[in-house]
C-alpha cells in the first residue's frame, strides 16, 4: 500500500533439490572483524548452490573489486539454471525462526524506498536506527547495479503491543501453506516460511499497519533494526538512477523496491544486545587521553570513578570503566559516539567496526 510503502512481491525460494541449510547464510554485515566465520561457512557449502555466492560479506569489501562480477554472474546462473523458483508470487512470507531466545516471528514484504531515508534527522516513515558509515555504501550500490535479484537481511521493527500486524497470521499458520523447515548453518537456529497470499490475509496485514500507524505520534511506522548499511545501500541506488527514469518508469522499476522483513519489538524472542565499537589503527593510551581532552572542551567530567555514564574501554590486556558526566546525550552510547564522530575524520588511518557480543569485542581488542 502506497501509503504505508509496504508492498506484495514475488519471492524467490530455492528449488527442489537445493540444500536449504547450505543456501541460507548469515547476513553480510556480520562478522566484520571476523573474516574466518566466512572461510568456515564457505568450507561447509563447498560447491553447493548458496547465498554466499550472492553477497559481498562486509568483512571482505576490500575484495569488492574481484568479488562483484564473481556475484553478477552467479545471480544470473541462479536463475538460469532454475536454482530459484517462485515461492510467492504476490504475497508476503510468514517467518519463524527458533533461536535459544524462542520463535522470533516476522513478515517478509517488500518496501517502497521513497518512504526511508537514512540520512540524521530524517521524517520518513522509516528510519535509520545508527550512524550510516558513508564508506560501506558505495561497494554495496556496485553490487546492485548489475545485480538480477534482490537479497535482504533488512528488519524493520513496528511497535506494536497490541500484537495485531504479525501475531494473527502466526496462530492461524496451520492453514497457511508451509514453504520450508529446515535448520540453519553454524547454529544459527531453525527457520520455518508460511506464503500468505489468500486476500483476506493480505489485506488483514495491511488494515493492521493503517491501524498501527494512526496510533504513531511522530510519524515514526518502522525503524531500521538490522541490515542499516544494506538498506542505505539500496536507497542510494534508487537515487542514482531516478532522474533518468520518466514519471511511469519510476512507479514500477524494481530497484525502488527492498525486501525486508517486519518484526513486532514486543516479540519476546526479539533480543536486543549491546553494540560494542572496535577501533582499529589508534594507540589506547593516546585515545584516553584524547577523550579526556575533548571531555574538558565539551564542559564534561570524565573520570574512573561511578556517578556519570559508564564507557567500558579495553585494549592490550588493560580494561577500564570511564564515568561520563554532564553529557547532554542521554545514553552512554551517544556520548562516545559524539566523541568518535569528531575524533575519525583528523585520524584517516583508523577505522571503525561494530560488533555484536562482549567476548568477541574483547578479543577483537587483545588481538
Amino acid at each position: 500500500m502506497q501509503d504505508l510503502f509496504i508492498r506484495t512481491g514475488e519471492l524467490l525460494l530455492p528449488s527442489a533439490g537445493v540444500d536449504p541449510t547450505a543456501w541460507a547464510c548469515v547476513a553480510c554485515d556480520q562478522y566484520t572483524s571476523q573474516p574466518q566465520y566466512w572461510r568456515e561457512a564457505a568450507a561447509l557449502v563447498g560447491d553447493r548452490p548458496s547465498a554466499l555466492q550472492l553477497i559481498l560479506p562486509e568483512a571482505m569489501l576490500d575484495e569488492a573489486g574481484t568479488r562483484i562480477p564473481d556475484i553478477h554472474r552467479a545471480m544470473r546462473d541462479a536463475l538460469a539454471q532454475g536454482t530459484l523458483t517462485p515461492g510467492v508470487k504476490d504475497g508476503f512470507i510468514l517467518t519463524e525462526r527458533a533461536t535459544d531466545a524462542g520463535k522470533r516471528l516476522g513478515i517478509v514484504a517488500l518496501m517502497d524506498l521513497d518512504g526511508y531515508d537514512y540520512r540524521a534527522g530524517s521524517q520518513t516513515l522509516v528510519r535509520a536506527t545508527e550512524g550510516t558509515i558513508v564508506e560501506r555504501i558505495p561497494p554495496r550500490v556496485a553490487v546492485r547495479r548489475g545485480a538480477a535479484l534482490e537479497l535482504s537481511h533488512v528488519l524493520l521493527l513496528m511497535d506494536d503491543p497490541l500484537m495485531r500486524v504479525v501475531e494473527p497470521l502466526y496462530a492461524r499458520r496451520d492453514r497457511l501453506t508451509l514453504l520450508y523447515d529446515f535448520p540453519l548453518m553454524m547454529g544459527g537456529g531453525h527457520l520455518r516460511g508460511y506464503a500468505v497470499t489468500d486476500p483476506a490475509d493480505v489485506e488483514g496485514v495491511f488494515a493492521a499497519l493503517r491501524a498501527l500507524k494512526e496510533r504513531q505520534s511522530d510519524g515514526l511506522l518502522f525503524a531500521v533494526g538490522d541490515g542499516n548499511h544494506s538498506l542505505a545501500a539500496a536507497k542510494a541506488f534508487w537515487e542514482e538512477i531516478r532522474p533518468s527514469l520518466s514519471p511511469a518508469g519510476q512507479a514500477d522499476h524494481p530497484a525502488r523496491l527492498a525486501m525486508v522483513e517486519l518484526e513486532n519489538i514486543h516479540d519476546g524472542a526479539l533480543v536486543f544486545e549491546p553494540i560494542h565499537r572496535v577501533l582499529c589503527g589508534a594507540d589506547g593510551d593516546v585515545l584516553l587521553a584524547e577523550m579526556a581532552a575533548y571531555a574538558r572542551r565539551k564542559g564534561w567530567t570524565l573520570a574512573t570513578s561511578d556517578g556519570g555514564q559508564p564507557i567500558r574501554v579495553a585494549f592490550g590486556g588493560k580494561a577500564a570503566v570511564l564515568s561520563v558526566g554532564g553529557s547532554p546525550f542521554p545514553l552512554a552510547v551517544g556520548t562516545l559516539q559524539a566523541f568518535l564522530d569528531d575524533w575519525l575524520p583528523d585520524h584517516p588511518g583508523a577505522s571503525l567496526d561494530y560488533v555484536h557480543g562482549d567476548d568477541t569485542a574483547l578479543s577483537l581488542a587483545d588481538a
